[in-house]
């Protein structure tokens, strides 16, 4: 992943590109942007993790972990009008469009923010990510180990990971750690792993 896409001004003129999402029988108007991931399109990945499975019907407080410009997190707040879906990502820019977004759909619960700017108490029902594996393993690992400790006690996380990208080891290496993860969909290259907590961590 490009150091551009960290660096990204949200302040700085940049082109927009519109797109529709069809998510869970609706069709969500978006805007996405250069220096944003998946430009234009709805990126295979999370397409996968979309059509996989069904919108959550319970739930008060979700996290999008790598939101991009907010396709999961305005799919999530669509189905979960009263909920209130933190949208969270580096990238700056990326915020913006999904803050944008969001206010578009007329979806009120969306919250975008930096990764150190959510509060240390807010915990989730749910975490919904196609994390960016390409940051490398030790830090996709630590991001992992950051959020997934924020889970609800019966929360879920629900990821999705290319097979060629290491999806297989991750998820025996989030067994190791404590966090059971079961692989509930395949398809087109993608793993979507359901990841719970364990009754008692790693010894």
């Amino acid at each position: 992943m490009s150091e551009h896409y960290f660096s990204a001004d949200p302040e700085v003129p940049f082109r927009r590109e519109p797109l529709t999402a069809h998510v869970w029988g609706r069709d969500l108007a978006l805007m996405s942007g250069s220096g944003v991931f998946s430009r234009g399109h709805v990126d295979a990945g999370t397409a996968v993790l979309l059509r996989a499975l069904d919108p959550p019907t319970s739930g008060d407080v979700f996290l999008d972990l790598g939101c991009g410009y907010g396709v999961v997190a305005a799919a999530l707040a669509t189905a979960r009008p009263d909920a209130t879906v933190w949208a969270v990502d580096v990238n700056e820019r990326a915020l913006r469009l999904t803050r944008e977004n969001g206010e578009s759909l007329g979806l009120s619960g969306i919250r975008t923010a930096t990764p150190d700017d959510v509060p240390r108490e807010v915990v989730f029902d749910a975490i919904w990510s196609n994390p960016p594996v390409r940051i490398g393993k030790d830090a996709l690992h630590d991001l992992m180990l950051r959020w997934l400790p924020r889970l609800a006690p019966e929360g879920r996380a629900m990821l999705v990971v290319g097979k060629n990208l290491g999806a297989d080891s991750l998820q025996r290496w989030l067994g190791d750690q404590g966090w059971p993860a079961r692989r509930v969909a395949s398809a087109k290259g993608f793993r979507v792993l359901e990841v719970r907590r364990a009754d008692e961590g790693p010894a």
